[in-house]
């Protein structure tokens, strides 16, 4: 087997592993209200979410195309680059999973590509497509979380006002059944956005693998991440569900329906325009909002606050992470 085929093999496993990591990282963020509500039983919403993670991931493209050509000139690229942008990406993961942490897969891998390119040639910051990274990365970075808190108070404060009558028994009861449907369209969202950002990056790889192929998602590349991505919620990833599910804030199921469904509107419009969202800013913002209908002092800020710091490292750290292990390819080969 020569070389190049080897590192592309290489490339595409451990996109894969990154996917698999993805989902019991990252899709707990949509059944962590869910199990913590006890709307489902914790089997039945993983294996839910990861057959809708699946159905999600298949349908469209639009990120993997702002992913793998973009954020960077793919002529400064090679498949060693790509390589350290993956195994960069997981070991952030792993890393922040292991604290409970619940950061962005999206950012991680994204500040991985960015700081291998960086460092991949002395070209540097030349080779990074700024205006795409500030307009696709940078702004609903910034943006999407104040809209997941604003949204997500909103929408808390309607229901509010349209239940306010009800038993609470009633409102448990209907809320339970409403919750299931809005953590199924939550995780058909993040599968559409987050594993796209997996097949991106394997299209890129084979488009560098052979420069006269356009940048396109083969089908069985679709399959491959959707898969990845589905035992990957399928595996769990309880460290997450319990911060987001109850060390941040005790929700109830009303509670968990809003937060689901504000970060189902904000992130299915984030994909239909290819910007690839942080999923889990979204959905933590979210319930930010929601519990700050009843009180501020309900929402656990020290919790919140560990959130932030490692949502504002992830771009730096793994950039650096990513920009580290170019430079000692680099001076091995």
């Amino acid at each position: 087997m020569d070389a190049p085929l080897t590192l592309l093999i290489a490339v595409v496993v451990f996109t894969l592993i990154f996917d698999f990591i993805n989902g019991f990282h990252d899709t707990a963020n949509a059944i962590a209200t869910v199990v913590s509500t006890r709307a489902l039983r914790p089997l039945t919403a993983v294996v839910y979410a990861g057959i809708l993670n699946f159905a999600g991931a298949m349908m469209g493209t639009e990120v993997a195309a702002t992913i793998g050509k973009g954020l960077v000139n793919a002529a400064a690229l090679s498949l060693h680059t790509v390589l350290c942008t993956v195994v960069s990406a997981i070991i952030w993961n792993l890393i922040t999973w292991y604290k409970g942490l619940p950061t962005s897969s999206s950012h991680a891998i994204v500040g991985s590509l960015l700081g291998a390119t960086f460092f991949s040639t002395a070209a540097g910051g030349a080779n990074i497509i700024w205006p795409a990274l500030i307009q696709k990365v940078v702004i609903p970075m910034t943006l999407s979380p104040v809209l997941g808190i604003s949204i997500g108070f909103i929408i808390m404060v309607l229901l509010t006002w349209m239940i306010y009558k009800l038993h609470p028994s009633l409102i448990n009861r209907l809320f339970g059944k409403l919750q299931i449907l809005s953590t199924g369209f939550m995780a058909i969202n993040h599968g559409q956005n987050d594993a796209q950002k997996s097949m991106g990056i394997i299209a890129l790889a084979l488009m560098l693998s052979h420069p006269a192929q356009a940048f396109v998602v083969p089908l069985w590349a679709k399959i491959a991440c959707s898969l990845a991505m589905g035992m990957g919620t399928i595996a769990g990833g309880w460290r997450i569900i319990r911060t987001l599910g109850s060390k941040m804030i005790k929700l109830q199921t009303v509670q968990g329906f809003a937060a689901e469904t504000t970060a189902s509107i904000i992130i299915g419009g984030a994909s239909h325009f290819g910007i690839p969202v942080s999923t889990t800013h979204v959905i933590s913002t979210a319930i930010m909002g929601v519990g700050a209908t009843s009180r501020l002092s309900a929402v656990r800020w020290g919790i919140v606050g560990n959130i932030v710091w490692a949502w504002a490292l992830t771009l730096p750290l793994t950039f650096l992470f990513a920009g580290g292990l170019m430079l000692v390819y680099r001076a091995l080969f």
